[in-house]
């Protein structure tokens, strides 16, 4: 199994200095304005992907 990708970027304030934390997993600090946030996926919504061809303004 593969590990996870991590955060680009803080969803707070949009720094980079981000860090694992030890509350678990998915856990990640900021050093840049001192949050802590965790990620978790939920899961595929039942709707799933649809594709939108408009086919562009009828002339």
């Amino acid at each position: 199994m593969s590990e996870r990708a991590a955060p680009f970027y803080c969803p707070y304030c949009g720094d980079e200095d981000l860090r694992p934390a030890e509350q678990g997993h998915g856990a990640w600090e900021c050093a840049a304005c001192n949050r802590a946030f965790q990620l978790k996926f939920l899961g595929l919504l039942a709707r799933g992907l649809r594709r939108h061809d408009s086919g562009g303004d009828p002339t």
